[in-house]
């Protein structure tokens, strides 16, 4: 969205403004204090920066004070920011604060293990929390919005640089403008009616897209507060929530789960906290959510690309997103051919009757605010075939036009020759009381193709019981015949990325040879045993008699 100014224009107008902007723990700055501290902030980069070279700087921060400052920053200097995953270690490391091109990276201490004996030529290093940086900042302590620039600032700026959470492969720098961002976040603050005096609650990590497009944009263009917590916490939610009189959260992945496991209390409804917008919550736990905290949880479709939205409208069916944005033209395509997919028919309790048909590859063939990736024309070329945007994942479409999400592209099932999305078998799973988080991907039929394999971290108090999980699939009219998981494993937590997303990588990469327990249904009847050394034996043995590799 253009046409709303820049972001360098949203923290200019905090000047002069004292009422609360940022929370952290004790520590609360007005909004005046904030664009005082990016001013002077944005005057040492100047000095920083090499000339000649690319205007980017990197943070490998926790959500600290110091992020949203250096955004703020970053903005008015006319540079871009890198948010670089302190998850990620030496070469990978290495190669995505380097790829970036900044010339400057700012740290805190916590994270200078992860530099220990890493080569980064050209690149100043800054560590926040540290004597030696205050006595760096204090001389520009006088500096005023503008003062100091190291580019032209204008909508088309470069702002962002943000990794994507690519399953494969080195992770792409999706560029994002000053314009694209600020036009973000005066559409999410319309669109959620964000005032002045909201506070919005930061915990998911700000190197993401999702906390700086869809927590903090949104903040700064209604003139609203924001509260941070330096990672994630399911155990401190609610403190930090009534702390902070928070409104408003954003969340992604496993995040919702996490807080749905906590254990319950009296006053889990004692707080100010009115909404949560996020992905990858399901419509069960959403329903959770509401009843257990009294919270509207709102489901939204975008990517820190901005190559396609979906906008939650009323009347939007249960399970559904919602429908295109006005500007966009979406459509639901085969991936090879790029034939748009048939409506999706349903069934008795809301099955999909024609999976084959229906599911395939979102696509926007309009128009889109997608910006490209830095240094990768590959990535480009391949995420903008044909004219069009491709997303990479996997919709439906009902006859109404309201779309479904059924999975990333790489999460798609054949099974016996049918097509099979993940996220609808991960959403059937999450309705059995005993799990607190599912995932489902593919592993290698002995002859061809895939079988389902379920991944199940169950509630605190509960065991897995293959003859009530049976009972339970049985139960669920919108499973289909080849839904049901052939192999079940039970672990204590679900392994997520840096992002709580679930590391489906690994999932599939172990199968069903890992440490856990699992249980499979040889007969396919749903007569759940222990897959014990003579059964993995006889199933290796399969595999092997056919060629198919594991």
């Amino acid at each position: 969205m253009r046409g709303t100014g820049t972001v360098a224009e949203l923290v200019r107008r905090q000047w002069g403004d004292h009422r609360p902007a940022l929370k952290h723990g004790p520590t609360v700055l007005s909004h005046h204090q904030v664009v005082e501290g990016a001013a002077a902030r944005a005057a040492l980069l100047a000095d920083l920066l090499p000339r000649g070279g690319e205007p980017h700087l990197g943070l490998l921060l926790d959500n600290t004070p110091e992020f949203p400052l250096w955004l703020s920053a970053a903005a008015l200097a006319g540079a871009a920011v890198a948010g670089i995953n302190p998850s990620r270690r030496g070469p990978e490391l290495v190669r995505d604060i380097l790829h970036t091109e900044a010339r400057v990276l700012i740290t805190e201490r916590a994270h200078l293990p992860l530099l220990d004996g890493l080569e980064l030529p050209g690149v100043r290093v800054l560590v926040t929390d540290t004597e030696a940086y205050t006595a760096l900042l204090a001389p520009y302590a006088g500096a005023r919005p503008g003062d100091a620039v190291v580019a032209p600032v204008g909508a088309d700026s470069r702002m962002l640089l943000y990794f994507t959470s690519g399953s494969t492969g080195a992770p792409k720098a999706a560029i994002c403008t000053q314009g694209r961002l600020a036009g973000a976040g005066a559409s999410l603050a319309g669109h959620f009616s964000v005032r002045p005096d909201d506070v919005h609650y930061i915990c998911m990590p700000m190197f993401h897209g999702n906390a700086v497009l869809a927590d903090w944009a949104p903040a700064l263009a209604a003139g609203a507060a924001i509260a941070l917590r330096p990672r994630f916490s399911a155990s401190a939610f609610l403190d930090d929530v009534r702390a902070y009189g928070a409104t408003y959260f954003t969340y992604v992945g496993r995040a919702v789960q996490y807080l749905l496991a906590t254990p319950e209390g009296p006053d889990d409804r004692d707080h100010s906290l009115r909404l949560g917008f996020g992905t990858e919550a399901g419509a069960v736990d959403a329903a959770r959510f509401r009843e257990r905290f009294g919270v509207r949880l709102v489901e939204g479709y975008g990517s820190s690309e901005g190559g396609a939205a979906i906008q939650r409208t009323p009347g939007t069916p249960p399970g559904a997103i919602g429908r295109a944005a006005a500007a966009d033209d979406l459509a639901v395509v085969d991936p090879e051919t790029g034939e748009e997919r048939v409506p999706a028919r349903f069934g008795p309790g809301g099955r999909l009757l024609n999976g084959d048909e229906a599911i395939g590859e979102l696509v926007n063939r309009g128009p889109t605010p997608f910006e490209g990736y830095w240094r990768n024309p590959e990535a480009d070329a391949e995420r903008a075939r044909r004219g069009w945007y491709w997303t990479g994942d996997l919709f439906y479409r009902d006859a109404d036009g309201f779309l479904y999400f059924a999975g990333r592209a790489d999460d798609r099932l054949r099974v016996d020759s049918e097509n099979l999305a993940a996220a609808m078998i991960e959403h059937i799973l999450a309705r059995w009381e005993e799990v607190a988080a599912t995932a489902v991907y593919a592993v290698p039929d002995p002859v061809t193709g895939d079988q389902v394999m379920a991944a199940l971290a169950l509630r605190a108090d509960a065991a897995f019981d293959p003859a009530g999980f049976a009972a339970f699939l049985r139960a669920q009219p919108d499973l289909g015949t080849k839904m049901a998981p052939r192999f079940v494993r039970i672990l204590d937590r679900m392994p997520v990325t840096a992002t709580n997303k679930i590391h489906r990588v690994a999932l599939r990469r172990e199968g069903f040879r890992c440490a856990d327990p699992v249980w499979w249904d040889p007969a396919r009847d749903g007569s759940y045993v222990p897959l014990d050394a003579e059964g993995l034996g006889a199933l290796l043995a399969r595999y092997a008699e056919h060629g198919r590799p594991l």
